[in-house]
């Protein structure tokens, strides 16, 4: 047994090792790292070093159980002040949306494949829900608009709660209770789920303010022990866990705990982590020899997603809110699916729905399809529909006590072409009280600015910001890089609108 349990740490250390350094070669070759994960797991398995796994149980287990992790980082590392405005647009991509593209996946399957509705509509199910880890780990490496960034995170974030739910029950019989029921039952899980996630993130928010632990690395493991109390309570009371864990992690993320970017790291690293054994088990799961017959299915299924039930599903969600087109339009493309949609397809295989092996295999190629097409475009998507944002304030994680006392963020802010911050000098920013440049990279060179020190396009600036006033700072960078020293004089206040 010890034997056996050595072989396995040594192959698991090894996986983990080679999974940590190909994120740099990925990211060199701009291939995202979960396809990089998928095919580790598929080299390992029946089709490559020839180990057999084919527990579907205990991929779901586990799949979810990496979810959760995924999911209460990205509530976290969200910030309420940019969550808050978006709220509505990405309920309703959550809601709404997921129902739209349902039924018009499930419409262009059937009939173009000619499968039951039920099975239809599972295909539909499984793949509306948009992936938190593919989401987090794209859009966090492109300069985009507030609002943009933070309608895709929170919508990959509440849209898995209602899309199990609904999984669920079209995995089961759909005529054992009325139609009516079963709105109930959503509305029930959703509401008390929200309730719970609520419930959990003040209790800890207040335990954690009050609580002087003799370590500083036992707050990052508290407030993730909250985050899956957040889920666990909820699954206990028959309601949404997923949506109980974003719910806290956004409310713990935005109540400046101590220790905060030690608790922001580890549950980084954390997320990192269960990314990694997740696509990796995945892909030891897949029967390589069967994906062939997956491929046409996969295609079809997939162009009816991105060019009807996505552009669709924005486009209905976006009626109350003021979106422009070309906004609607990179929502609709950067609707990324990662390794979600795979772990939902696990449902309805271990309850044995027939079909469900060929939607495992169809949603597994499409997954590695699509997130190549699309991750790999949306930087020129972005630019091409002139959405980005080069000038946006991006912050830095660092593990640094004195930021930590006095409650401080600090920025990284870049001149691009065209902005207004080009030429304006140093005193001429006007950044609140609290919000100070206390570096200049030009040329390569770093450099600590003075009031007269007149600012030039290719500058990298670092921002240090108290908690009370980033967002005003944000505010005013935003606008003089758009009208200049005297943006207040034309209206300009460097609100997050339509680019």
């Amino acid at each position: 047994m010890t034997a056996g349990l050595d072989v396995a740490l040594l192959v698991g250390a090894t996986v983990l090792l080679v999974a940590v350094g190909a994120v740099r070669f990925s990211t060199r070759l701009g291939v995202p790292s979960l396809l990089v994960y998928l095919a580790l797991g598929v080299a390992i398995g029946e089709g490559g070093l020839g180990i057999r796994f084919d527990d579907v149980e205990l991929t779901r287990v586990l799949g979810f159980c990496a979810l959760i992790v995924i999911i209460a980082e990205g509530g976290l590392s969200a910030r309420w002040s940019t969550l808050r405005p978006v709220l509505g647009m990405a309920a309703a991509l959550s809601t709404v949306g997921v129902v739209v593209s349902i039924v018009v996946v499930g419409v262009v399957v059937h009939l173009l494949l000619g499968l039951d509705w039920r099975l239809a509509l599972l295909y539909g199910a499984v793949l509306s829900s948009t992936d938190a880890a593919a989401v987090f780990a794209t859009l966090r490496r492109l300069r985009l608009p507030p609002r943009l960034v933070a309608t895709l995170e929170a919508e990959s974030g509440i849209n898995d709660a209602p899309v199990v739910i609904l999984v669920l029950l079209l995995s089961r019989d759909l005529t054992a209770h009325p139609w009516w029921y079963e709105v109930a039952l959503v509305g029930y899980e959703l509401g008390i789920g929200a309730a719970v996630g609520v419930a959990a993130g003040l209790t800890g928010r207040y335990a954690l303010r009050r609580a002087a632990l003799p370590s500083a690395g036992l707050y990052p493991i508290a407030v993730v022990g909250f985050t899956v109390l957040a889920y666990a309570a909820g699954s206990v009371l028959h309601a949404s866990g997923f949506l109980a864990v974003y719910v806290a992690g956004v409310l713990l993320g935005n109540a400046r705990l101590p220790h905060r970017q030690a608790i922001l790291g580890f549950a980084d690293g954390l997320a990192w982590l269960a990314q990694i054994g997740l696509f990796v088990l995945l892909g030891l799961l897949v029967s390589p020899s069967r994906l062939d017959a997956a491929l046409l299915p996969a295609v079809v299924t997939g162009l009816a997603l991105l060019l009807l039930a996505r552009p669709l599903s924005v486009m209905v969600s976006a009626l109350p809110f003021r979106f422009a087109l070309r906004e609607q339009l990179f929502l609709s493309w950067a609707g990324l699916r990662g390794a979600v949609p795979i772990v939902l397809a696990t449902i309805p295989l271990s309850l044995r729905v027939p079909g469900a092996d060929r939607l495992f295999d169809a949603v597994f190629v499409l997954v590695v399809i699509f997130t190549l097409l699309q991750a790999g475009t949306l930087a020129p998507a972005a630019r091409r529909l002139r959405v980005t944002a080069p000038a946006e304030a991006a912050e830095i994680r660092v593990d640094v006590a004195p930021l930590e006392r006095m409650r401080a963020d600090l920025l990284q802010v870049e001149v691009p072409p065209g902005s207004r911050l080009g030429g304006v000098h140093v005193d001429e920013l006007r950044l609140p009280v609290g919000a100070s440049v206390t570096l200049v990279l030009r040329d390569g060179t770093g450099f600590v600015p003075g009031p007269d020190t007149r600012l030039k396009v290719g500058d990298s600036l670092l921002i240090v910001a108290t908690a009370e006033v980033r967002d005003e700072a944000e505010r005013r960078l935003r606008a003089v890089s758009r009208r200049g020293r005297l943006a207040r004089w034309f209206g300009e206040y460097g609100e997050d609108q339509d680019a």
